[in-house]
């Protein structure tokens, strides 16, 4: 009984490990920036990216989605924030040069149709 016990414990915490690795956008700047192709913003927040329509709906909440290989660098480039989507099944890269404050966006689905977009900021 007790190994059986172990076992689900085990598998629960492993579980919840798998599951997402969470937003954390550390060094990245906050704000919003526009998507002029869509007319939407993207919000950077400290524990939560969104995309929001020019009202300030939300047209999509990743806080509430499983997000995987999140992570911020920086480099010769600028900050970059990337990350995976599960449920979008897209890869998106958020690239903030050095010398000015736009954001350049980089989407990537998987069937092979490569968006980017610079996005001022608001």
């Amino acid at each position: 009984m007790k190994k059986v016990l172990f076992l689900i414990v085990l598998a629960v915490i492993a579980g919840g490990l798998a599951q997402a690795e969470g937003i954390n956008l550390g060094d990245f700047p906050l704000g919003k920036w526009l998507d002029p192709n869509w007319n939407a913003y993207w919000e950077l927040s400290s524990n939560n990216i969104r995309i929001l329509d020019a009202t300030g709906g939300v047209y999509y909440d990743f806080g509430q989605k499983t997000v995987q290989e999140f992570h911020v660098t920086a480099g010769a480039e600028g900050v970059v924030m990337s990350f995976f989507c599960v449920e979008t099944g897209k890869k998106y890269k958020l690239t903030k040069p050095l010398a000015n404050l736009d954001i350049v966006l980089d989407i990537d689905p998987p069937w092979n149709v490569h968006y980017q977009v610079p996005m001022k900021r608001q």
